[in-house]
């Protein structure tokens, strides 16, 4: 709790293009090593990313493919992107039950707040969407007394890029096997990326006691036994994943 006695503390580190492997790797950090509430922006990724998705030009284009400790859908990110992750104790929030539906309803009920007034919000089967288009894929880690909920907001895109992306054999139901051009909405034709930020970071504050901390500065643990479970593929791992068409990987290319 923060001294006032009123509301918890969450730390808020602003990133800007640090890579998602190393966005990653201090996600997980946290998550497992941390005892603090934490709130990750980072405005864009240095290198364009895919989430999930593996086609055959992935491999034929030698696309870096890194695996991550977190589960989640697909997604092709870039610096066009912007990334925003909660990391938070259970007993802060002691009405958001430790499971993946709570979490998401919680932080649905937070962006309702950022998107007031702004296109059609809502929460479609774990995705964020304007009306019936997508605009922010999520995934989420659960521990036993703390969780990890990052999303992944499409801004703005490349289309073309959207050629690594297969179509989900899980797709959600509202997706009607549309293709991505019709799937999938910007951000940027709804809102800036710094009033998007400002107002994420505003509507935290009505539950957390926000703290801003530089990253050098902050209390990050440096624990030498914490080995994080994110890490690149090798072709072997990537053409057995490609073959099975499975597994939790980002693609991310040079």
């Amino acid at each position: 709790m923060s001294s006032r006695g009123l509301l918890p503390l969450m730390n808020l580190v602003k990133l800007n293009g640090v890579p998602i492997l190393q966005q990653l790797h201090l996600e997980e950090r946290l998550l497992r090593t941390s005892s603090h509430n934490w709130c990750i922006v980072n405005d864009g990724t240095n290198e364009p990313t895919i989430v999930m998705g593996i086609s055959g030009s992935v491999l034929q284009d030698k696309i870096p493919v890194i695996k991550r400790f977190s589960g989640g859908g697909t997604v092709i990110v870039d610096h066009r992107t912007v990334f925003i992750t909660f990391i938070c104790n259970t007993d802060a929030l002691p009405s958001v039950q430790p499971y993946p539906r709570p979490i998401m309803s919680w932080s649905s009920q937070l962006y309702s707040k950022v998107f007031q007034g702004v296109g059609d919000f809502s929460l479609r089967e774990n995705d964020y969407v304007f009306g019936n288009r997508k605009f922010g894929g999520n995934a989420q880690s659960i521990t036993k007394r703390r969780w990890v909920h990052h999303t992944s907001f499409l801004w703005d895109y490349e289309m073309m890029n959207m050629a690594y992306l297969k179509l989900p054999k899980r797709a959600p139901d509202y997706r009607q096997a549309r293709d991505h051009s019709d799937f999938i909405c910007r951000m940027k034709d709804y809102i800036s990326r710094q009033e998007f930020i400002s107002r994420t970071i505003s509507a935290l504050g009505s539950q957390f006691c926000v703290t801003p901390l530089e990253l050098e500065s902050s209390d990050c643990p440096d624990d030498a036994k914490f080995v994080p479970s994110t890490r690149l593929l090798g072709k072997q791992d990537l053409e057995e994943c490609f073959e099975s068409e499975s597994g939790n990987v980002i693609l991310q290319s040079l």
